[in-house]
C-alpha cells in the first residue's frame, strides 16, 4: 500500500507508476461498487487517474492522501456522467411505438362495464346468479358447484346454460 504522505513527483514516471500500482485496486473496487459494471468501472478508473494527474500537474498541488483524492475525483466524474444521462433522458423512436399498446388504460370504462354486469346479474333469479358466481366468477367445477348447491351435476349444467342465455338477453336489451 502507498504511504499516504509519500512524496510523488508527477513528472517522474516511476512515481506515477508506484502511485497507480498502490491505489488502483481500492479505487477500482470503490468505483465498481458505485456502477456495478466492469467495463464502466475500468473506464472511470482510467479517467480518474488521467484527470487527477492532469490536475496535480497543472496546479502544482501536493496531495497528502492519494486514495482519498482519487475517490473524490472519481465521484466527480460519476456525478458528471449521471447528470449528463439525466439531462439526455432516454431515446425514443416514435415510429416503433404502437399507440394502442403504449396508451394508459382508462379504468372508467372497466368500472362502467363492471357496473352493467353487476346490474345484469341482479336481474337473474337466485339460483342462476349463484351458478354464474360459482362457475364463472369463482371458477368452481361442475361437481363442486353441484355439491355446494345441493343439486345434481346435470341440473347445474342446465342452470348455467339458462343463466348465460338470460344474462346475454339482459345485456343485449340494455345496449
Amino acid at each position: 500500500m502507498i504511504d499516504d504522505e509519500m512524496n510523488i513527483k508527477i513528472d517522474d514516471i516511476n512515481s506515477i507508476e508506484k502511485m497507480c500500482a498502490a491505489t488502483w485496486e481500492p479505487l477500482y473496487r470503490f468505483i465498481y461498487f458505485k456502477v456495478q459494471n466492469r467495463e464502466e468501472a475500468e473506464d472511470i478508473t482510467q479517467e480518474t487517474y488521467f484527470k487527477a494527474i492532469s490536475h496535480i500537474r497543472k496546479n502544482n498541488v501536493k496531495v497528502d492522501k492519494f486514495i482519498g483524492f482519487l475517490k473524490i475525483v472519481s465521484l466527480n466524474i460519476l456525478r458528471d456522467k449521471w447528470r449528463k444521462n439525466k439531462r439526455r433522458g432516454s431515446i425514443v423512436n416514435f415510429d416503433n411505438i404502437n399507440p394502442e399498446s403504449a396508451s394508459v388504460e382508462d379504468c372508467t370504462e372497466d368500472m362502467a362495464q363492471r357496473e352493467i354486469i353487476q346490474n345484469a346479474l341482479k336481474s337473474l333469479n337466485g339460483e342462476q346468479r349463484t351458478v354464474i358466481e360459482l362457475r364463472i366468477l369463482k371458477g368452481f367445477s361442475v361437481e363442486d358447484t353441484a355439491r355446494q348447491m345441493n343439486k345434481k351435476e346435470g341440473n347445474i349444467r342446465v342452470l348455467q346454460y339458462r343463466a348465460i342465455q338470460n344474462l346475454t338477453k339482459i345485456l343485449k336489451d340494455e345496449h
